[in-house]
């Protein structure tokens, strides 16, 4: 599904937040806080974008994905970097190399969320974080019942005109609706071992940033 939307898949990012996920993303590298020589590795991290901005600050970035086209069109737009593939159940690296790990809007799309929790923590170092950016639930009431609403309805309709695959789409809003809460998702990195859980809503638990410790 992922290797059909690879061509615009940035662009189709953009035009589904409005332009939030920018703001999204200077907050979950603000929680990373990359530093010139620090390890880190972006899972899910389809084209780069992210891995950009971290390497660009100095940070040693290994983007890494398991599709294929995303990392075609990830080494076309940023030749620089190393792109992997990688299979987050199953990562190709050892204990340890990592001095923080983060996966941007992927998680939901891994077969076993626990399991794909522990290998990361497998490959961070000790004292390491772990910074997950991921669709959440709004936090106000009225307004969350307002978006399981509209992101079910607007999403594939949205895509239809631009993308070259309008019902992954679909799957993207059944998933966001099918995903934990906030409060789920700590359990399941504590479930995990990772330590000193914690959360930030953006947009109002549109988004949520998660960090934890190895």
């Amino acid at each position: 599904m992922f290797d059909g939307v690879a061509g615009r898949y940035d662009l189709m990012n953009d035009l589904m937040t409005g332009g939030l996920q920018r703001q999204w993303r200077h907050e979950l590298e603000h929680a990373l806080d990359p530093r010139p020589g620090q390890r880190i590795l972006d899972l899910a991290a389809g084209t780069g974008t992210s891995s950009r901005a971290l390497a660009d600050a100095g940070a040693l970035v290994v983007p890494a994905d398991l599709s294929f086209n995303m990392l075609a069109e990830g080494r076309k737009r940023q030749p620089d970097l190393p792109f992997v593939n990688a299979d987050a159940l199953q990562l190709p690296f050892a204990d340890g190399t990592f001095d923080a790990v983060t996966i941007s809007y992927g998680l939901r799309n891994v077969e076993d969320t626990v399991e794909a929790l522990t290998e990361m923590r497998r490959v961070t170092a000790p004292g390491g974080r772990l910074v997950i950016a991921e669709f959440s639930t709004p936090t106000w009431g009225p307004f969350r019942s307002v978006y399981r609403e509209w992101i079910m309805a607007a999403l594939p309709a949205l895509a239809k005109p631009f993308s070259s695959n309008p019902r992954a789409y679909s799957y993207l809003a059944e998933s966001i609706l099918a995903w934990p809460d906030q409060e789920g998702l700590a359990d399941l990195l504590r479930a995990a071992g990772w330590r000193d859980v914690e959360w930030k809503n953006l947009s109002g638990g549109i988004v949520a940033l998660h960090r934890a410790v190895a």
